[in-house]
């Protein structure tokens, strides 16, 4: 369990094909400090870590995680939003995210806003009764509120905090990205079918 408040910004070092797998090894400020077998969030995807060094660490994607995320289309010097798991007892200062990526979205707009950013995003309209404004949404691993929700399409303000300590600050227009609704959210769309 995430929090969506990233940790640290890491750099793809290597990528590796695997079968109908990819391991991807990440260079960061938090690899020296993880061990085999956590959960790390890369991207807003949940990936356990397969190995470490003293300032990287690796980690496997399966077929059905590259299916659903954007991971497929990492490369080498790629920047990503890592954050570990949740320790309990500690403050929530995002919303509850699993790491669990319901799918993908692509980003059409970026504007300035007098000192932030509106990033501007589509995705796939079956899953609008899962946004509500001022709702919460998990994007590449970074907890924000939903606005301006118009048929298959949301807007999301980005502080310059945020902007310029998360790969944020490298999105623009026509890029993909990991998003993943609101757990409360899923189980009551759920419950009301």
């Amino acid at each position: 369990m995430f929090t969506g408040i990233i940790e640290s910004l890491g750099k793809v070092t290597n990528v590796k094909v695997d079968r109908g797998n990819i391991d991807f090894t990440i260079e960061s400020e938090i690899s020296n400090e993880l061990k085999i077998d956590q959960s790390v969030s890369h991207n807003g995807v949940c990936l356990t870590v397969t190995e470490t060094s003293d300032n990287t660490h690796t980690v496997t994607a399966v077929k059905e995680t590259l299916e659903k995320s954007s991971l497929k289309s990492f490369s080498v010097n790629d920047l990503i939003n890592l954050e570990r798991a949740m320790k309990l007892g500690e403050r929530l200062d995002g919303h509850l995210v699993q790491g669990h990526v319901d799918g993908i979205a692509k980003c059409i707009g970026v504007s300035v806003n007098d000192g932030s950013w509106i990033y501007k995003f589509e995705f796939d309209i079956k899953n609008e009764m899962l946004l509500i404004e001022k709702g919460s949404i998990c994007i590449n691993g970074v907890s924000l509120t939903v606005f301006d929700i118009a048929e298959n399409t949301f807007k999301v303000t980005i502080i310059p905090y945020t902007h310029e300590n998360t790969s944020f600050k490298k999105l623009k227009e026509g890029d993909i990205v990991n998003i993943e609704f609101d757990m409360i959210g899923k189980y009551l769309a759920r419950f009301n079918k």
